[in-house]
């Protein structure tokens, strides 16, 4: 059978394999990373973070996204990177979806959307058992630099996901005091 033959389907299976996966590429201390593009609800600029009591230091606290409370980490902060919590002018939120709901990671700049072929991602490298680097979905080459594909359901540990779960939950929308973003 060709192509003919079957509608062009084998043709457009082909096409969407060569054409690769969508990937919403930032960078922290000018290194690149990205995220499936399909999990980034939206980009938002840096506002104003509720801080909530008791949480460990890179959840930096919430915000009101037009009336609903996200979590929101500072990626620095959690992956133990200097220069955390020092925000500048493209500091954004890029707000994502999760295993455990929504949740919005603070990152230096937004770059690109980039278009990666599942043959030119390598597998995320082996640092022995003592570093976990199960967040890492794998590695590609943008130009000369590289850029580490971030599994967003894996950069927050299983305690820490319920955690962030939870604190969408313990306040309620329309807190007093929580400015609508």
């Amino acid at each position: 059978m060709n192509d003919l033959e079957l509608g062009g389907t084998t043709k457009q299976v082909a096409e969407s394999a060569m054409s690769g996966k969508e990937y919403v590429t930032f960078s922290l201390n000018a290194e690149n990373y990205a995220f499936d593009a399909l999990q980034v609800q939206e980009i938002i600029e840096l506002t104003t973070i509720t801080k909530v009591p008791h949480l460990p230091s890179h959840l930096k606290g919430v915000i009101n996204l037009r009336g609903t409370i996200i979590p929101v980490i500072d990626l620095k902060q959690k992956f133990s990177m200097e220069g955390a919590g020092d925000y500048r002018k493209h500091t954004c939120i890029i707000v994502t979806e999760f295993s455990g709901g929504v949740m919005g990671l603070i990152v230096d700049t937004v770059s690109d959307i980039m278009n990666i072929a599942a043959g030119d991602i390598s597998p995320a490298p082996d640092f022995g058992t003592k570093i976990n680097t199960e967040f890492i979905a794998g590695m590609a080459r943008n130009g000369e630099a590289l850029v580490l594909l971030l599994n967003v359901d894996k950069v927050l540990t299983d305690e820490e996901s319920i955690e962030v779960a939870k604190l969408a939950d313990r306040l309620p929308e329309g807190q007093s005091g929580l400015k609508d973003t």
